[in-house]
């Protein structure tokens, strides 16, 4: 019997993981859904049965019995929380940043490793590193990996519900209520707070994330996160300096051949991946590959992926597809 509990079961994050734990037909014989205090008690209807969601407290987890924990409800509760459904013996999967820099906790994209499971707390990477490391595992295997360079492109979904909202007010001609300055026909140079050396939590993220996920602590890795007016989907151009010179030909074979990656790349007839390529889709679209003239072995790809989606609750439900799989070999 296979137990599974949904924390965050309201949010946007919470409610597309429940859509995938449909679509993807998981075999669950029981399901749990939790949420704070303020939205316990709503309904929820799933495969046709009505779920009322849980509030979520010590007891309630100390009480549990689940094999897997989704969690999509921030760091703070992660921190409270993810310990004890642990200790009773369940598997959680982390949506937030605050187990991902931890040495003893896995940080997985499934298309680029696999859990050890020291620890049962398995953490989902931020949302743009997660398309990026996608295509960076190919040509690292392939070719050697020097140096990453980001520059994203992050939609306001990446905020959850007030990043959509904010941009809505913009629209009416409201002021922001989320962002620090109006999103609506701007962009924004700042997601997160900023550190004492200039940069962004965010930025900090996808530096140490990259190198931890592609276990290269040493790989030289900048970026900069701005944050665009665009409902759905995060892109990222990424500046890479490879190990060894090649084709750009051979980028695009490697690329191609590696799962969860759409190549959309002939300039000629306008066709490069866009946020509205990706919106709703589970795949990474990569286009725009070129080589870099000012640097040797330097090379420019453009990554698109919907943040919901491959950002979040897909790469989430994917773990949790190989932490079931896994057991079944």
């Amino acid at each position: 019997m296979l137990s599974i509990a949904l924390v965050g079961a309201t949010g946007l994050v919470g409610q597309t993981m429940l859509q995938l734990l449909d679509e993807e037909t998981i075999p669950f014989d029981s399901l749990t859904l939790y949420s704070s205090a303020r939205s316990a008690g709503k309904e929820v209807t799933f495969q046709g049965s009505t779920y009322t969601v849980e509030e979520l407290t010590e007891e309630a987890a100390l009480s549990s019995r689940f094999d897997y924990v989704l969690m999509s409800a921030g760091g703070d509760i992660s921190l409270t929380y993810a310990p004890l459904f642990e200790k009773t013996g369940a598997v959680v999967i982390d949506n937030s940043s605050a187990w991902r820099m931890d040495p003893a906790i896995d940080l997985i994209v499934p298309e680029v490793n696999k859990p050890s499971l020291k620890r049962r707390i398995i953490a989902n990477p931020n949302c743009s590193t997660i398309q990026s490391v996608v295509p960076l595992k190919p040509l690292a295997d392939r070719f050697g990996l020097s140096r990453v360079a980001y520059t994203t492109y992050q939609s306001v979904s990446g905020s959850g519900w007030k990043g959509i909202e904010d941009l809505d007010r913009g629209e009416k001609g409201e002021a922001p209520e989320n962002y620090d300055q109006p999103i609506y026909h701007n962009v924004i140079p700042q997601i997160d707070v900023f550190m004492e050396d200039g940069y962004t939590k965010e930025e900090q993220k996808m530096i140490k994330e990259t190198q931890k996920i592609l276990n290269d602590p040493e790989l030289d890795v900048t970026a900069t996160c701005v944050r665009v007016p665009v409902p759905h989907s995060h892109a990222v151009a990424m500046n890479v300096t490879l190990k060894t010179d090649v084709s750009v030909d051979a980028l695009k074979e490697a690329l191609s051949d590696f799962p969860s990656i759409v190549l959309m790349d002939d300039p000629e007839s306008a066709l490069y991946p866009t946020p509205l390529d990706a919106a709703h889709k589970k795949d990474v679209f990569i286009g725009r590959i070129r080589k870099d003239p000012s640097l040797p072995k330097t090379y420019h790809i453009w990554s698109v992926s919907d943040n919901i989606l491959k950002g979040a609750a897909w790469n989430a439900v994917q773990i949790l597809i190989q932490l079931i799989n896994g057991k079944e070999d």
